[in-house]
C-alpha cells in the first residue's frame, strides 16, 4: 500500500493530476462555505446549530449531505451536484422510453456527447427549480420551520425583495453549474469520476463535526463502540462491493481475411451490487416526500386534517419508526430490481455476444443466453438488493444507540457509507490501472 502510495507521487504526470484534483476539491469546498448575497451568515449559523442539536429531521437531509452541509447554509454552492446527480438519472432511464435516447446511446462516443449536452441543459433548469424553491423557503422561514422556536429563521435573508431574492437564485443556480464544471473538469484532466468524488467530498467534510458530536452527546465508550462498528460495515461493505458473478464467455475462430481471429475466452462480470447506491437514493426522495407535503399544507393556528398528519409524522416521517424502516426496506429492494431491469438488457447483450460469435459454454446461442443472463442477474440481485437494504437502514436500527436520535447526523452507516466506499475503490482501481500502464512490474518479475 505504501510502495503504491510512493509510486504514485514518484509519477510526474499522475502526481500532476492528483494535485489537480485536490485543487478542484480545495475550490469545491470554499465555495460550500462562501454565503450568497443578501443571507445573513451568523443568523444562518445560529439556526443550523440549533437543528443539529436536537431531534429535527429535515426536508432536504439527502441533498444537504451530498452538498456537505452546504444546503442549509444557503452557499453559493448550496445546490451542489444534486441537479446533476437528478438529470443523468432522468436521461438514462429515457433511453429506455424514447426511441431517439436509445438511437444514440447506440452511436457510440457521438452518441455520448449529445446525450452529456442533454444532461446539462436538464441539470440547469432543475438547479433553477432547486434554488427557486430553497430560497422561497427561507424566505418564508420554511426551511428551518422545525427550529422556529430557537432561533429566527425570519432574518435568514435581509432583503426579502423580489430582485434580492432573483439574484440569490441565480448565484445558486451559477453555482451548480460551476459545480457541474468542476466534475467535468476532474474526469478528463484527474483520476476518477469527478462527480463522485465531489459527493465524496461534501460528505468526508460532515465527518469531524458529525463524530464530534457523538463524543460530546454519549461519550467517550459509545464513540468508541460507534467507531468499532463502522469499520465492521466498512469491511462488510467493501467485502460485498468486490464481489461479482462472472459468467464465462467462449469466442469462436473466425477467419477475416488472410488473418484469424477470435478463439480466446473471457467472462461477463455481474456485481452483486449492480445498482449501486441509486436505488437507497430514490426510496429515500420518496420518503421525504410526506413530510414536504406536511410542510406545504401547514398552517398557523389550523387543525384540519390533523390526525392523518399525526400519523404521517408518526410512522412514515419519524426514521426510528418501524413503519418507516419497513417502507423504506421494501422500496430499496423494489427500486433495485427496478434499475438493474432497466440498465441490464439481457436480449441485448445476447445478441451482442452472438454477433461476435461469442457463447457460454453450454448455453446456446440467442435467446436460450439471454433467458440464462437473465437467470443469474436475478438470482444476484436478490442478495444486493438485501445487502443495500440492510446497510440503508443500519442508522435508522441504531437511532438511540449512536447519537441520541438524529438519523441525519449518523455517518457511519447508509448512503454516506455506501457511496465513500464505492468512490474510494474505484478511485484506487484507476490510480492503479494508470500505475500499471507505466510499469509493467508484476509482469517483468
Amino acid at each position: 500500500m505504501l510502495s503504491s502510495l510512493m509510486a504514485t507521487f514518484r509519477t510526474p504526470d499522475l502526481r500532476k493530476k492528483i494535485f489537480f484534483v485536490l485543487g478542484i476539491l480545495v475550490l469545491y469546498r470554499f465555495g460550500a462555505t462562501l454565503p450568497s448575497p443578501g443571507v445573513n451568515f451568523k443568523e444562518v449559523g445560529r439556526c443550523v446549530d440549533a437543528a443539529n442539536s436536537g431531534d429535527h429531521a429535515q426536508i432536504y437531509s439527502l441533498i444537504n449531505m451530498f452538498s456537505g452541509g452546504a444546503l442549509l447554509q444557503l452557499s453559493v454552492f448550496a445546490i451542489g451536484i444534486m441537479p446533476y446527480i437528478t438529470a443523468s438519472i432522468i436521461v438514462q432511464l429515457l433511453t429506455v422510453v424514447i426511441p431517439r435516447f436509445e438511437q444514440l446511446r447506440k452511436e457510440g462516443q457521438s452518441g455520448q456527447t449529445k446525450m452529456t449536452q442533454y444532461t446539462r441543459y436538464l441539470t440547469v433548469g432543475l438547479a433553477l427549480l432547486q434554488s427557486t424553491g430553497i430560497v422561497a423557503l427561507a424566505a418564508n422561514g420554511g426551511l428551518l420551520q422545525s427550529v422556529q422556536g430557537e432561533c429566527d429563521s425570519d432574518a435568514i435573508i435581509h432583503d426579502h425583495s423580489i430582485f434580492a431574492l432573483t439574484i440569490m437564485v441565480l448565484v445558486m443556480t451559477a453555482g451548480a453549474c460551476l459545480v457541474m464544471w468542476f466534475g467535468e473538469l476532474i474526469t478528463e484532466r484527474g483520476v476518477g469520476n469527478g462527480m463522485s468524488l465531489l459527493i465524496f467530498a461534501g460528505i468526508a467534510a460532515r465527518l469531524p463535526a458529525e463524530g464530534r458530536t457523538i463524543l460530546q452527546s454519549r461519550g467517550g465508550l459509545i464513540f468508541g463502540l460507534v467507531c468499532v462498528a463502522a469499520f465492521i460495515i466498512l469491511l462488510a461493505v467493501v467485502f460485498i462491493e468486490q464481489g461479482q458473478r462472472r459468467v464465462p464467455v467462449q469466442y469462436a475462430k473466425r477467419m477475416v481475411g488472410r488473418k484469424m481471429y477470435g478463439g480466446s475466452s473471457t467472462y461477463i462480470p455481474i456485481k452483486v451490487n449492480t445498482a449501486g447506491v441509486i436505488p437507497v437514493i430514490f426510496a429515500s426522495s420518496l420518503l421525504y416526500i410526506p413530510q414536504l407535503v406536511i410542510s406545504l399544507t401547514q398552517s398557523s393556528g389550523s387543525t384540519d386534517g390533523a390526525g392523518w398528519k399525526s400519523w404521517v409524522q408518526d410512522n412514515l416521517v419519524n426514521p426510528g419508526s418501524w413503519v418507516h424502516i419497513l417502507v423504506y426496506f421494501l422500496l430499496i429492494i423494489f427500486f433495485t430490481y427496478f434499475y438493474v431491469a432497466v440498465t441490464f438488457n439481457p436480449e441485448e447483450r445476447a445478441d451482442d455476444m452472438k454477433r461476435y460469435g461469442g457463447f457460454i459454454p453450454g448455453i446456446r446461442p440467442g435467446k436460450p443466453t439471454a433467458d440464462y443472463l437473465s437467470y443469474v442477474l436475478s438470482r444476484i440481485t436478490l442478495p444486493g438488493s438485501l445487502y443495500l437494504g440492510i446497510i440503508a437502514i443500519l442508522p435508522n436500527l441504531f437511532l438511540e444507540i449512536g447519537n441520541g436520535g438524529s438519523v441525519q447526523n449518523m455517518p457511519f452507516g447508509g448512503t454516506a457509507l455506501l457511496i465513500m466506499v464505492g468512490v474510494g475503490l474505484d478511485t484506487l482501481k484507476q490510480i492503479n490501472s494508470q500505475l500499471m500502464q507505466r510499469k509493467y512490474e508484476g509482469f517483468l518479475k
